[in-house]
Formats: C-alpha cells, structure tokens, sequence
C-alpha cells in the first residue's frame, strides 16, 4: 500500500475543522455527510485501510493539495483483479458497501471514471497535436488532468455543472463546480463547424447509457465534421454507458486500434479505455 502522509500544519487543520461541527458542516456539507454515512456501513477486512482511506477523502474533498485529487485518494487501493484489469480493490478483494458509497462520493465530486496517470498519458499520445473534443464533460476534471499534460481540449456538456444544475454532479459547497471550462450545447453547435472539431479526437467520458442518444448523436455530429479518430472510455454494449445505436454504429464503420492496458476500473464496473477510428 502507498504511504500517505500529512505535514504537521496539515494535520492542524484537518483536526481543528472537525473538532467545528458547525464550520465542517457549513464548509463541506458532503465530507461531514461522507464521514456520518461511512461510519455507518458495513465495511472490510481491513479497518486500517479504510481509516487510512476516511483520511484521504477527508484531506482532499476539504481542499487538500494535489494535482489529481482523485487518483490521489484511490491509487494505495489499486491492484490486479481476478480478471487480470487494474482494479479498485485490487488483488481479488470484492469492495464494501462502505467503498461503494466512497465511489459515489467520489464519482459525483471529480468524474465517472479514474483518471489514472498512465490512462492520462494514453489519451494525451494518442490525441498529440490534434487536441481533443469531449463531449459529456461534467465538471471537466479529465479535461484539466490531459490541459495539464499539454492537451488542447474543447470541452462541452449539456449540463455544465458551472452554469446549470446536473444530477450526475450535484455542486455544494466546498465543491468545485468545474476543474476546466465546460461550455454547453448551444456552443457546442456552432463549434462543430466554427471551431474545426472534426480535426480533434473525440473523447466521450461514461457517455449516458440506458437509452440515451447522446452518445450515437454525437458520433454522427463528429463523422459528419469530417472526424476519424474516437476515444471512448465506457462499459461495452449492454452495459451502463452508451447507447445500441452509438455501439452499432461502431460496429459498422469504425475499427478498434487499442485499448488502454493500465487502465483502472472499480471493482463493480466493467468499463475499458478504448481507441477507434473510422474505417
């Protein structure tokens, strides 16, 4: 497991905030809601990692320092699955419901899914000087972590946490609302055309499943602006993400050229970082 440690100040603060009830609740509603609910569910074989884990979340969901929070939390839980996949946990151990409930928590804060350093510096080979298109953006968190590698991203959603209210990533205080400018779909018309997005890679992040057909919608606004390459990081066809239309789509007219091989994925999700391009 990866050390974790805090500076002394760090610590100070830490433990002057939660001995403040009515400034933690005031400050950071969702850690004080993290750490009352954790408390309470049914947790693993190993109090020590999940003590070690409540501390983590607790430092960077209340504003610690780190240039990928997310990764920052997880990464001391990740090891191999049974099947062989970079997994949280790893190792073969099944999750609880208490690291469930840190997986919402976390997915809802920063994205749906883990930014791992090496998945990062896949997406930013492959995209290189093209820069990217995402489309489904949320709070823009994988596109600040690939601007951070020297990507240029467009990112767009239809609900720009920033400016709207979205389910998927509710904001509340002590929450960032977005980690990378995320403009909404009226901009995101005009773009397809005005900004040259068929020249970029298109990145669709956990693209909405069950029915939904922005993920085929999109692919056919991109193809139709002259787009050939696709990153798209999801379950396959079936699963939580995408539509059958954007999977038979694929299918049709698009050829798989790589998947990502250190990707991370939680232990109860069966998502994959793939690459595609038009045939």
């Amino acid at each position: 497991m990866t050390a974790f440690t805090l500076s002394p100040d760090r610590r100070d603060q830490l433990a002057t905030l939660l001995a403040d009830e009515g400034r933690l609740q005031a400050e950071y509603p969702k850690v004080a809601e993290y750490l009352d609910t954790a408390a309470s569910l049914a947790g693993g074989a190993d109090p020590e990692q999940e003590r070690l884990l409540d501390l983590r979340m607790l430092n960077f969901l209340a504003g610690g320092e780190s240039a990928n929070p997310y990764w920052d939390v997880v990464e001391p839980l990740v090891g191999a699955g049974a099947d062989g996949q970079r997994r949280i946990p790893g190792d073969g151990v099944t999750g609880s419901a208490r690291l469930g409930y840190a997986q919402t928590v976390l997915q809802e804060t920063y994205a749906y899914a883990v930014p791992s350093p090496g998945t990062l510096d896949w997406v930013a080979r492959i995209a290189g000087d093209h820069g990217v298109c995402e489309v489904g953006a949320g709070r823009g968190y994988w596109a600040a972590m690939l601007a951070a590698r020297g990507v240029d991203v467009l990112a767009f959603d239809s609900e720009p946490p920033a400016d709207a209210a979205n389910p998927s990533f509710p904001n509340a205080p002590g929450r960032r609302a977005a980690w990378h400018r995320v403009a909404g779909l009226a901009e995101l018309e005009q773009a397809w055309e005005s900004q040259r997005l068929g020249e970029r890679v298109l990145f669709l992040c956990w693209p909405p499943g069950w029915g939904d057909s922005m993920s085929a919608r999109t692919l056919w606004d991109y193809a139709e602006a002259g787009g050939e390459r696709l990153i798209v990081i999801g379950e396959p066809k079936g699963g939580k993400t995408g539509s059958d239309e954007f999977f038979d789509e694929l299918a049709a007219g698009w050829s798989l050229e790589s998947t990502d091989d250190s990707f991370v994925s939680w232990w109860n999700l069966d998502d994959a970082a793939q690459y595609w391009q038009l045939r």
